[in-house]
């Protein structure tokens, strides 16, 4: 049953981000999107890792640390938008996190940062679900 979750959140961000790369330049034409409500400290609710997701520019370029406690290289971050969904894409690239990535969208009723989690070294996702920290 987990495995089948899994998949189906895959399945569906595999989806929402094939509609960020070849909508996106419609998107962008009609309105500029409004990244502001990602700001901010998010942690995950599995453990102490952390997002600060310090600044966003209209053109998605984040600028993101992550701590795992101590600070992990943030080699890539980008946040985007299909539709509604607003969408985050973190790599991570570091001793023990060799291009690991987070593919994650922000639910707006819950203020929440939900995806998967791609460890590169094991070659596994994980679900995962980031809150608003303090």
């Amino acid at each position: 049953m987990r495995m089948q979750t899994l998949k189906l959140t895959a399945f569906f961000l595999a989806i929402e981000l094939a509609c960020v790369f070849l909508l996106g330049p419609l998107a962008f034409a009609q309105a500029p999107p409004d990244f502001t409500a990602l700001k901010g400290r998010w942690v995950r609710t599995d453990g102490g890792y952390v997002i600060e997701i310090k600044n966003v520019d209209a053109g998605g370029q984040m600028q993101a640390a992550y701590y795992n406690p101590n600070p992990i290289n943030v080699s890539r971050a980008q946040a985007a938008r299909a539709g509604a969904a607003v969408t985050v894409f973190i790599e991570l690239r570091g001793p023990g996190y060799p291009g690991s990535t987070y593919t994650l969208i922000r639910d707006p009723k819950s203020d929440e940062l939900k995806g998967i989690y791609h460890h590169a070294g094991l070659q596994k996702n994980f679900e995962v679900v980031f809150v608003r920290g303090k």
